[in-house]
């Protein structure tokens, strides 16, 4: 069943064309323009046992958009003067230590943990790698530790703060640690009455509260005998991904995030929320504070998801154009790869943007593929998830053209990619084509030392970088 509240047709006809490649036991999509929900779309079940359809109110767990959160909470804290963003984290951190990879690098800033430049791990504990949340939860109705508990007192990084970034749950959960020391309340209660109230989330919460546990939706995976529930898990790393919430409330925080910022945060420290805070090549939009960035045929686009068992989520703003879109599914296979390109898809239509296409006016240079040619190995632990997908590549010809092979078990991405000239001024910048994982095209670029000598590549869609071996 579908439901629809002044759905626009375009738009209602491109996520049925979504649902059409990519079932979902259900789907909530809300488009807020002038400050309000101006477009839902609900399709299929919160509930299938109950037959409860998907609206506006269902609550979805929303995964690592809980980050975003978090960060506002400590953007709250710099803006009262209680914390220094270029201060050493552990200034603020009583609960336990960041022991660093060498004792001869600096201590991470709280500025690195917003970007996940400190040098954290993806994976605390490797004996826990198949369980949900790679080790980070516990049945509900069990009790959750404290993260001191759970890090034993003592939480180790494996690089140099600053030099790469890596995608960490534990970072963000740090800082809502920092948080939590530094106010002396819990971040749940924090977040009620610095954000949620003000904003009136009233069905939003960190915890499974009574705001929330009447119209959360269920978790479902699509197995061989049809939808079945998952497990139900509580999140240890809850800074980093433990919000419930709604579309008619996210509708609210977007709203928020598109007119400065409200009672949240000044508009001045908003903006620079969203501007580049780490960038892997300044060719490349690179990483705000929480949020990712991304540009989209001249607009500059924030965004980030969040993924939990049996729920995918994905948020996109578009900041000079007073536009955002927020998508939720509760059960739907490979939904981190498509609904995100779905959501980009939006908001290209609205924007009036075409799909970025594989362009055939730029020609090759062969003179420069010697020194493109090579082995790069992919920056990043052996505890990064990443790595354990792309552990390196390399550029090679192949039949006449220039192929960007992946060490991966992924097929798509072993098979070689070509690599395909995007910059008629700048011939060390390319685009692959990824529509075989669901994901459009990308940039690919090429950093060189000031010898001129190629040293890396960086990737656009992903904030993965590849230095090349000697």
């Amino acid at each position: 069943m579908s439901t629809s509240v002044t759905l626009n047709e375009e738009c209602g006809q491109r996520i049925a064309r979504a649902l059409n490649r990519n079932p979902a036991v259900g789907l909530a999509v809300g488009i807020v323009r002038a400050g309000q929900l101006a477009l839902f779309y609900g399709h299929g079940f919160a509930d299938i046992a109950v037959r409860a359809p998907v609206t506006e109110d269902t609550v979805f767990r929303i995964g690592s958009i809980t980050k975003t959160f978090t960060a506002i909470a400590v953007l709250q804290l710099y803006e009262q003067g209680d914390i220094d963003l270029d201060a050493p984290a552990g200034d603020y951190l009583r609960s336990y230590a960041l022991v660093p990879a060498n004792v001869t690098h600096r201590p991470p800033t709280v500025r690195q943990l917003l970007t996940h430049t400190a040098g954290l791990p993806e994976l605390v504990r490797p004996s826990r790698v198949f369980t949900p949340v790679l080790g980070e939860t516990v049945r509900f109705g069990q009790r959750v530790p404290t993260l001191a508990e759970f890090y034993r007192g003592s939480l180790r990084l494996v690089a140099e703060p600053g030099t790469t970034h890596t995608y960490s749950n534990h970072g963000f959960a740090t800082l809502g640690q920092i948080v939590e020391d530094v106010t002396g309340r819990r971040l749940a209660e924090h977040l009620r009455d610095r954000i949620f109230a003000p904003l009136g989330m009233t069905h939003t919460d960190l915890v499974r509260s009574d705001r929330v546990s009447a119209g959360l939706a269920t978790g479902y995976a699509l197995r061989a005998g049809g939808p079945r529930p998952v497990g139900d898990w509580d999140l240890v790393t809850v800074g980093a991904g433990g919000v419930y919430s709604t579309t008619r409330d996210m509708a609210r925080y977007l709203a928020a995030l598109l007119g400065g910022g409200g009672s949240m945060l000044r508009a001045d420290t908003l903006t620079a929320m969203f501007a580049p805070h780490y960038q892997p090549d300044p060719r490349l939009p690179g990483v705000g504070l929480a949020f990712f960035r991304h540009d989209i045929g001249g607009h500059p686009v924030v965004e980030h998801e969040g993924l939990l068992p049996g729920f995918t989520s994905h948020l996109a703003v578009a900041p000079d154009d007073d536009l955002g879109i927020v998508a939720f599914t509760n059960g739907a296979r490979g939904a981190r790869a498509w609904l995100s390109t779905e959501v980009g898809g939006i908001l290209r239509d609205v924007l009036g943007v075409p799909t970025p296409t594989i362009r055939t006016d730029v020609p090759h240079s062969p003179e420069l593929w010697t020194d493109l040619c090579g082995w790069y190995s992919f920056r990043g632990s052996a505890r990064d998830v990443p790595k354990w997908f792309i552990a390196g590549a390399k550029v090679a010809v192949r039949r006449g053209r220039l192929v960007l092979q992946a060490l991966s078990p992924v097929p798509a991405l072993a098979r070689g990619l070509p690599l395909y000239p995007d910059d008629s001024e700048d011939p060390y910048v390319f685009r692959i084509d990824l529509s075989d994982l669901g994901v459009g095209t990308s940039r690919v670029v090429f950093s060189r030392s000031r010898e001129s000598r190629v040293t890396a590549f960086h990737l656009e869609f992903a904030p993965m970088s590849f230095d090349k071996r000697s």
